[in-house]
């Protein structure tokens, strides 16, 4: 099992189909075309988890990005992802970022690229890719491409841009049999909590961790509608205001 929770009882999920081919892609091209790809959708979608999946079966860095780095932090920690000791100027840094891009051959993948675009510090991710040419896969939200569009020479740099889709009922049956191991989901129940679940993946997890709760408090082997009877559902919205008179 992956840090992230996933193994490859989870490999069929749409989502992780779809960033595996298109981190292959980018990896496979052919010399005279773009290198980089990017991987956009709402949240809970589950890119990250897909991401951090392909990177373990890709061997391909992985980056998760924070709101409070800066450029220099930015390019720190890609190097402590490498295993490598930061130089003292950022432009050393880059020089190493490329260098072990280049000597390993490994692809790099950069979470909430988002963070990144708002920091204004597109052009670093354009400078490792010129200096690596190195395939790079980033990931953002449903917006990402549109942020984007501002940075024209990192735009064309893009080879192949993937909305990431919502969960769909095969999704679900395949993350029941991975987070409700022992416990068997009904069909009508899976059905409503994928609709009550709005094609997020993070939000359709949720809920069968609360439907395998209930069936061990209840001693059930399989749980449906019948047995799940009234109760609550996740749906992520929030509460209404309450009133006092």
């Amino acid at each position: 099992m992956s840090k992230n929770g996933l193994d490859v009882t989870t490999a069929g999920l749409s989502i992780v189909m779809l960033a595996m081919g298109c981190l292959k892609r980018i990896m496979d091209r052919r010399d005279h075309l773009p290198g980089m790809a990017v991987l956009y959708g709402f949240s809970g979608f589950g890119k990250s988890t897909a991401a951090a999946y392909i990177s373990n079966k890709l061997n391909a860095y992985y980056i998760e990005c924070k709101s409070v780095w800066s450029k220099k932090a930015f390019m720190e920690n890609v190097l402590k992802v490498m295993g490598i000791t930061p130089g003292r100027t950022v432009s050393e840094m880059l020089d190493q970022i490329c260098e072990q891009l280049v000597k390993s051959g490994r692809p790099l993948i950069i979470d909430e690229m988002d963070h990144i675009v708002e920091k204004v510090a597109v052009e670093v991710v354009r400078d490792i890719y010129e200096g690596s040419r190195a395939p790079i896969l980033l990931i953002g939200e449903e917006r990402l491409p549109a942020k984007l569009a501002k940075w024209e020479r990192f735009h064309g740099r893009i080879m192949e841009w993937a909305a990431a889709p919502p969960a769909d009922l095969n999704d679900a049956k395949v993350l029941a049999d991975f987070y409700c191991a022992g416990v068997t989901v009904g069909d009508d129940l899976l059905a409503t909590i994928h609709g009550k679940s709005k094609g997020s993946v993070r939000r359709i997890v949720t809920n069968l961790d609360l439907v395998r709760k209930e069936a061990q408090s209840q001693g059930l082997s399989m749980i449906g509608s019948k047995e799940w009877g009234k109760r609550e559902l996740y749906t992520g919205e929030a509460p209404q205001p309450r009133r006092f008179q």
